[in-house]
């Protein structure tokens, strides 16, 4: 399909004003744009580790610690960036909208921030710990203390986000799932569309809403959207809602 070049609003802001029912799906995107680096960008460790050594069930096992430093790194990025202009317009949309919900696979609670409220983490959230064992959870500002990661019960408190080789907390996907079903407008922001199963939600098998990609970059959803636009999500959305 062709791309478009130009980013002509007049047609989507109509369909926006006039949408029964609007789902989001984000990426790492429309963090970038408040500032925020992808998490291969944040520290040092990743250059001298394996994926599996910082982001994955075995490796908190081996080394908690070494985890833990490299989550408190990530977290004290979050929280050096404010939300984006996407980010707030995004959360201007949900106030008009009678039935709005954005589902981010970001875990950097920028929507949340920026005040959206109808917000599904696919991906869990860092500014949380769970236990291992009983699933407990405390929340944590910009450090976890690495020496206090041993629970009452037993077990040991790690970040509450999906790593590498783990499900995605299937009531939330549930929600995302019959949210895309529903809506009438799609727009699909700042993802690359390979993250599996977060990308199928913007695909045609499971939603048969007008699908608009906003993205300055090419993606593996292009191809099957309605429309692609070009463009800076902060630069499209704040005209929306202008």
């Amino acid at each position: 399909m062709a791309v478009q070049q130009a980013v002509e609003l007049g047609d989507l802001a109509e369909r926006l004003e006039t949408a029964r029912s609007i789902f989001v799906l984000t990426g790492s995107g429309i963090s970038a744009e408040s500032g925020l680096p992808t998490f291969r960008g944040i520290g040092g460790l990743w250059r001298t580790h394996r994926v599996e050594e910082l982001a994955s069930p075995a490796g908190f096992e081996r080394d908690p610690q070494l985890v833990w430093t490299w989550y408190n790194e990530r977290r004290r990025a979050h929280l050096g960036v404010e939300p984006s202009a996407a980010h707030v317009a995004l959360a201007r949309i949900e106030q008009r909208a009678a039935d709005f919900t954005l589902a981010t696979q970001n875990v950097d609670s920028l929507h949340l921030r920026a005040g959206s409220r109808n917000v599904l983490e696919l991906h869990g959230k860092l500014r949380e710990a769970k236990c291992t064992r009983c699933d407990a959870r405390r929340p944590f500002d910009a450090t976890f203390d690495p020496d206090a990661i041993d629970h009452d019960c037993g077990g040991m408190w790690r970040p509450d986000i999906v790593w590498f080789g783990e499900a995605l907390p299937r009531d939330v996907l549930e929600a995302a799932f019959a949210a895309a079903s529903r809506a009438d407008l799609m727009l699909v922001i700042g993802t690359s569309g390979i993250v599996q199963p977060a990308a199928s939600l913007a695909t045609k098998r499971n939603t048969r809403a007008y699908v608009v990609e906003i993205n300055p970059e090419e993606t593996a959803l292009t191809e099957q959207v309605d429309r692609s636009i070009r463009a800076r999500a902060s630069d499209v959305l704040p005209q929306l809602v202008a």
